[in-house]
């Protein structure tokens, strides 16, 4: 995935490139810095840090990695949170655009940062994070097509992830009460069970006790957050014309002509089912199926007006997936890539779930993911990176790749 945000301490993940919060000074400071040198080599990682010498705020210079499960450390150094009116925010965004112009001259193909100048230089955390995300994002997406670089957001601890605001309080209380609702359904769905339970079972009496008492019965349990799929939305059929159809599947009808991916036609004429009672035979259910979750997405793309680039890397994706994609028109996305795709080409609600039925699909009501997905769709959410910031503090998978 292009750019991936985990809860790990930074000295144990694996890429070309580890991002170093480092002191300005050629001696080693407390919190990340002190981390980085005793995971890849006191000594050894201070004597080439001491050939830089002196880096400024926003600076960043390389090192061996020794130790590390890297190639190389970038030294680079944060500003001390002073109110923010000392120019703190843009120093933080050069560490980032800095480090990753000298990973990608380095040759670099990932590399991971933490959170830069958050821990005991003191600046915000939900700034901090909208920066890195912000100045990642713009990077990758300046990229040309022939190159790709993945890049891991480190984030230490849960309390390092500071989300606030209306938009995250709106989802909590749709999460809130999608819970409730399925809490109060599984117990009426339970209340009803035993009660039917009751009437069936035969009256006899407990060991020890007065006949008429019932016997206990052992108590059951439920999932509250176990999800329950919603039906398909109804299929649209779809005119011949890619460049002027909606985005809706058909089903019982060839897929529209595409000019990457053209699906074959149904033959005039078709053997009947064995049976005689003139029901489709299986080869013209399968010959009148629903459009691909490919041919839908090629679709969807000509008619965006974008690159293929432009929609893969705003999906999150890497080039090497896109390209399975696009070879194979029976590829089978996961859900998070799917979704992904949808956010990237902004299709509404319908339109989503338009998609994802092609790849056999859907949007639950009491998934967390899927209700934070609706959520977004619903309210013209679709920059991906602020929705996997998102699906991150409710400790859901990513979404692209």
């Amino acid at each position: 995935m292009p750019l991936n945000i985990v809860r790990s301490d930074i000295t144990r993940l694996s890429a070309d490139a580890i991002v170093n919060t480092a002191n300005p000074e050629a001696a080693v400071g407390p919190g990340v810095d002190r981390a980085v040198f005793e995971a890849a080599g006191f000594d050894e990682l201070l004597a080439e840090r001491r050939k830089i010498g002196r880096l400024e705020p926003g600076q960043a210079a390389a090192t061996p990695a020794f130790a590390l499960d890297a190639k190389y450390v970038i030294h680079t150094v944060g500003p001390l949170w002073e109110g923010g009116s000392a120019g703190e925010e843009q120093a933080v965004a050069s560490c980032y655009r800095n480090s990753l112009s000298l990973a990608r001259e380095l040759g670099c193909a990932s590399a991971a940062f933490p959170l830069i100048s958050t821990g005991t230089l003191g600046f915000p955390k939900d700034r901090a994070l909208k920066i890195a995300v912000d100045e990642i994002s713009s990077f990758l997406m300046e990229l040309p097509p022939e190159e790709d670089m993945d890049v891991t957001l480190a984030v230490y601890d849960r309390e390092s992830f500071a989300l606030s605001g209306k938009l995250f309080s709106g989802i909590r209380e749709l999460i809130g009460d999608a819970e409730t609702a399925e809490f109060e359904k599984r117990m009426e769905e339970r209340a009803e069970r035993r009660s039917r339970a009751e009437k069936r079972r035969p009256l006899k009496p407990r060991s020890g006790r007065p006949g008429n008492a019932k016997e206990s019965e052992p108590p059951q349990y439920f999932s509250m957050m176990e999800n329950v799929e919603e039906p398909s939305i109804a299929p649209v059929p779809v005119p011949p014309s890619r460049s002027s159809a909606p985005l809706a599947p058909s089903f019982g009808s060839a897929p529209a002509a595409s000019s990457r991916s053209a699906a074959p036609a149904a033959p005039e004429t078709a053997a009947r089912s064995a049976d005689g009672a003139g029901k489709p035979s299986l080869r013209e259910l399968i010959l009148g199926r629903r459009e691909s979750f490919q041919q839908y997405l090629l679709r969807a793309i000509d008619r965006s007006g974008m690159t293929d680039p432009e929609v893969y890397k705003r999906a999150n994706v890497d080039r090497k997936l896109f390209s399975k994609i696009r070879s194979n028109e029976d590829y089978q996305p996961s859900k998070r890539t799917a979704v992904a795709f949808a956010i990237a080409l902004k299709l509404s609600e319908d339109e989503t779930l338009d998609m994802l039925a092609c790849a056999g699909l859907t949007l639950s009501g009491s998934s967390k993911f899927d209700i934070i997905i609706r959520y977004c769709l619903r309210n013209g959410i679709y920059d991906i990176h602020e929705i996997n910031c998102i699906l991150f503090d409710y400790e859901q998978a990513l979404l692209g790749a």
